[in-house]
């Protein structure tokens, strides 16, 4: 019997990524693909015959998060992966509060996408040990009350601000110092004291956590 599975992504080129880890396996079996969650909830509805879907998050139209609470509501017997390239907390937090089964990172050799399939197929929840690491983190401290305190918890300085706001525009650290004459040393000093600060360990999470707080 086949594991019959829907992809769901705007990406072309990483749904043909995806589907070449697949063909390896002579157990599962793409159903469709779909470019947004949209797309898929209308080719569910003409056949909702499927084990698992592997969700994208960052979709126009209706995203993976959203896509996957409706899914959830109307046929609970399907699984869903995320399957994306951002491990954000907020991302994982919002992807669990939606019914997501499992959280994969897109980086995955196909050896192991099979595994956390046939793994949540049987009610365990395929994560990434790093997502793994995250979720429990924000079992003990959940999201959104930790974000709750970022407005009176953070003080950036003037000079921190500049960097953040070059770093959103995605600039490398020497553009930034050019634009601001300072060294690059400098500007990675301040780059680590913002990290520091909103608790965060990349640039991505600085500068969504930046915006959500208005602090850019």
């Amino acid at each position: 019997m086949k594991i019959k599975i829907a992809i769901v992504d705007d990406n072309t080129f990483l749904i043909k990524t995806v589907e070449e880890k697949l063909s390896f396996f002579e157990d599962l079996q793409v159903k469709f693909t779909a470019m947004n969650g949209v797309d898929a909830l209308e080719k569910l509805d003409e056949n909702h015959n499927l084990d698992l879907i592997l969700m994208d998050i960052e979709m126009p139209i209706m995203n993976g998060i959203e896509a996957t609470e409706k899914v959830k509501q109307k046929y609970p017997h399907i699984k869903i992966i995320m399957l994306t390239v951002f491990d954000n907390d907020e991302n994982i937090f919002n992807a669990i509060k939606a019914g997501a089964d499992g959280y994969l990172l897109k980086e995955i050799n196909a050896a192991d996408l099979h595994s956390g399939i046939v793994e949540t197929l049987n009610g365990g929840a395929a994560m990434n040990p790093s997502i793994a690491l995250k979720t429990l983190k924000l079992l003990r401290n959940p999201f959104v009350a930790e974000d709750k305190q970022d407005l009176e918890t953070i003080k950036l300085t003037d000079r921190e601000v500049d960097v953040l706001e070059h770093l959103s525009k995605g600039l490398s650290y020497n553009a930034i110092a050019d634009n601001l004459i300072l060294s690059t040393g400098t500007i990675r000093k301040h780059i680590e004291n913002i990290y520091r600060k909103l608790q965060v360990h990349n640039k991505l999470e600085a500068v969504q956590k930046a915006r959500r707080n208005n602090l850019i």
